[in-house]
């Protein structure tokens, strides 16, 4: 489910840029990413994996230097983050031991340790990396890379989110990012949407003469002007928000789609009508290919699974390499099609960024407990670890659907129900 939630991502980027439906873009996105892991395997994810990763750095560096560019001749990148810290953009650090708070200090610390620890440590798709480097030196090495360039590439992602907001604040957005709504919006109920634009365009007015004032009051340095224009400027902010969110509920009114939001058309909007046409396209081209293979190492992983632990063991234990070989590649259709029916399914369900980890929260905390078993429990049983993984799995469900604990924190719940229960059931099972 996490290999359709990241080929939801860009799905809707080039859904929105190419003129086509999810479903096509899915499609688009997919059928390569199946055909090269069909025919090239884990060596085609891996080298692929080194030539996109520069397509991918220059393409945020692109989009960043665009937004910033766009800002008014007299304010500056640190003006522009200025006006971000004023309407709380820039917030680092939560220490509020607020377990239904998405992003503090602590999911941060703990709970995003056993995410990461299970993702790194036990996922299929990281896994076959290490298996395939030349020596376990290079596994470390390669372990390494991952970590410490996952900090800055995050930094990367989150400025160029910054920044394009605040373009967005000295440059007039559209009230609902996705054209689709917008046109639906514009022919079913035209007198309610039209009556939104007018409240928008006054409140874009104000927060844009607002940030102005607070990136006037920055150069100054003058504390007592910077801190009652921040306090307009939050207020004002706050005003163009409720307003966007009654639009997003007219859309849902007229569409009858519930699940309606813009969010993940923001970005998408910005390169298409900002970015010069050469550099559109180069991003098309480097969200395409970072999709494909993206996708291609978990196709290939689940493929890997599937036919080692499951049709190998069950179905046919004895049978030729070029047998397993043709399954194999069967497999991987049949993953990748399943792929493109969530990514339909999980574009609808707000940003895709936390649809992935959402998805991997009901998951990975609980097979990192069985990984926890077979390491540090000496006691650990088979039976006991497969029983723990259920309980586990049920114990997040629960937490998701009756509690409002944040999703980062499903990690811990998981893991820590299956070494709690499956420890017990194996020490029962030994007497």
């Amino acid at each position: 489910m996490s290999c359709g939630a990241v080929v939801a991502a860009p799905a809707v980027v080039l859904s929105l840029i190419l003129d086509l439906s999810v479903t096509a873009t899915s499609l688009l996105i997919t059928l390569p990413a199946v055909a090269y892991t069909m025919f090239g395997g884990v060596q085609a994810v891996t080298w692929t994996d080194v030539k996109i990763m520069v397509l991918i750095v220059v393409g945020l560096f692109a989009v960043i230097a665009t937004a910033v560019l766009g800002y008014p001749a007299d304010v500056s990148m640190t003006d522009g983050l200025a006006v971000a810290a004023a309407t709380g953009r820039l917030r680092v650090f939560d220490f509020s031991f607020d377990l239904t708070n998405q992003y503090t200090f602590w999911s941060g610390t703990i709970a995003a340790l056993f995410l990461f620890c299970s993702y790194f440590g036990t996922d299929q798709s990281q896994v076959q990396r290490y298996l395939t480097a030349k020596s376990v030196d290079e596994a470390r090495y390669s372990l390494l890379m991952s970590a410490y360039w996952k900090i800055p590439l995050q930094m990367l992602v989150l400025l160029l989110g910054v920044v394009v907001f605040t373009f967005y604040v000295f440059n007039a957005p559209p009230l609902i990012f996705s054209s689709k709504a917008d046109q639906r919006l514009r022919q079913d109920a035209p007198s309610a949407y039209a009556a939104l634009q007018q409240e928008h365009v006054a409140a874009l007015a104000a927060r844009r003469e607002t940030a102005t004032a607070v990136a006037t009051a920055t150069r100054a340095a003058d504390a007592t002007s910077i801190e009652a224009s921040e306090q307009q400027l939050a207020a004002h902010d706050a005003s163009v928000s409720e307003i966007r969110n009654r639009a997003r509920e007219l859309v849902r009114q007229t569409t009858g789609d519930t699940a309606f939001n813009d969010v993940n058309y923001i970005i998408p909007t910005f390169i298409l009508s900002q970015l010069p046409v050469g550099l559109v396209g180069l991003l098309i081209l480097a969200i395409l290919l970072a999709a494909t293979d993206t996708i291609a190492g978990e196709l290939n992983s689940l493929s890997t699974a599937t036919v080692i632990d499951f049709y190998r063991r069950w179905a046919r234990p004895v049978a030729s390499d070029a047998h397993y070989l043709a399954v194999s590649k069967g497999v991987t259709g049949l993953w990748g099609l399943f792929a493109c029916v969530v990514a339909v399914w999980a574009a609808e369900l707000g940003s895709l960024i936390e649809v992935v980890n959402r998805f991997g929260s009901f998951f990975y905390g609980s097979v990192l407990g069985v990984f926890i078993l077979a390491v540090g429990v000496p006691w650990a049983t088979g039976n006991g670890a497969f029983i723990g993984l259920l309980a586990g799995m049920a114990t997040v469900a629960c937490a998701a659907a009756y509690t409002d604990i944040a999703f980062l924190w499903h990690n811990v719940i998981g893991a820590v129900a299956v070494v709690v229960v499956g420890g017990a059931v194996s020490a029962f099972g030994r007497r």
